[in-house]
């Protein structure tokens, strides 16, 4: 029995492949085949058809896509919050077209925003003035300034130190530009109060350079006073502050100049011009003549003196203490007669 049913078996495992292969017939034809019948392999490659079917075109109506929008479209938003402005240059301030190449050489820079309010717009570098012969009055260093602050030191240029200098018979070359912009306190003291300096309002002069060679120092007591004057009056009338010798310690060898704006309009000018230093200091004592005998013989001593000197000096002091004896007073009871009192 068990030699019969292991003979089945492998019978059984024979036949097995042949009838699992599909047989030809009607439900491996026709439309039914995909379902009922043996599935034909996919092609891959070379062997796909040659047709393959492509998309329909974009209606023209249909909304862009992402790739296809502009890139001004595709701004994150923090871009598009920026002022129009900013995307468009600024135009020329009204004192931007006053300040042309006829008055200064001053070509703008870009605006200043640093820590504190330190800086300002409108900003130009001075680098000279030009007077009304075309004549050019070189700032040196060239000067940082806003343009309002540059403007007025043009006009003030050519219309009040060129005169100035003409009376003196010469022309300005050089302006001395002590300090301009600088971001710091006032008087470069620390945590005091933005100076105008650090709003680029404020101008340090030390003097002028005359085309002849000669400087002219506003501070200098040599320069002639009425020189030193004449700037005095000009700079007050023209600026808000004029700080100079004896305003506060700081200012003794420049001037500043700036446009601060104050309550109404108020100035500061506080320049003593100091009169020029004497020739001779009054504590020293005066030249020796030159008639005077020399010093050796006017220190000549006791021992070189003759004897007619000595007696006369000896006469001198005995009648000095007659003198001293009759003029001191008597004691009471030694030849003195008491005063009477008189009875009526």
């Amino acid at each position: 029995m068990v030699t019969v049913a292991a003979l089945l078996l492998v019978l059984c495992m024979q036949a097995g492949p042949a009838a699992a292969a599909p047989r030809p017939g009607a439900w491996s034809q026709g439309p039914w085949s995909e379902l009922f019948g043996a599935r034909s392999r996919k092609l891959r490659g070379a062997a796909l058809p040659a047709s393959v079917p492509l998309p329909k075109p974009r209606p023209p109506d249909a909304p862009a896509s992402e790739s296809e929008k502009p890139a001004a479209a595709q701004q994150t938003p923090a871009e598009t919050d920026k002022p129009a402005e900013q995307a468009a240059a600024p135009s020329p301030s009204a004192c931007r077209l006053a300040l042309s190449e006829q008055i200064a050489i001053a070509p703008s820079i870009p605006d200043i925003h640093g820590a504190g309010g330190c800086g300002g717009e409108d900003l130009v570098r001075l680098e000279a003035v030009v007077l009304a012969d075309q004549h050019q009055v070189a700032v040196r260093p060239a000067a940082i300034l806003r343009c309002a602050m540059a403007s007025a030191i043009a006009d003030w240029i050519r219309t009040d130190m060129a005169p100035l200098a003409a009376s003196l018979g010469s022309v300005i070359s050089d302006l001395d530009n002590f300090d301009s912009f600088e971001c710091r306190g006032r008087n470069r003291v620390a945590g005091a109060q933005l100076s105008e300096h650090g709003r680029a309002n404020a101008l340090d002069v030390r003097g002028v350079k005359l085309a002849d060679g000669r400087s002219i120092s506003l501070t200098d007591r040599e320069v002639p006073r009425e020189t030193r004057e004449s700037v005095l009056h000009s700079v007050c009338a023209r600026f808000m502050t004029v700080l100079g010798p004896g305003s506060d310690g700081y200012h003794e060898d420049h001037i500043h100049l700036d446009l601060m704006e104050r309550h109404n309009n108020y100035k500061i000018c506080q320049w003593n011009v100091w009169d020029p230093m004497p020739q001779v200091a009054p504590l020293l004592p005066a030249a020796r003549p030159e008639e005077a005998p020399p010093r050796e013989v006017a220190a000549k001593t006791d021992a070189d003196k003759t004897d007619a000197d000595k007696a006369d000096t000896d006469k001198t002091d005995a009648a000095k203490s007659d003198a001293a004896r009759s003029a001191a007073p008597a004691p009471e009871g030694r030849g003195v007669t008491a005063a009477t009192k008189k009875r009526r």
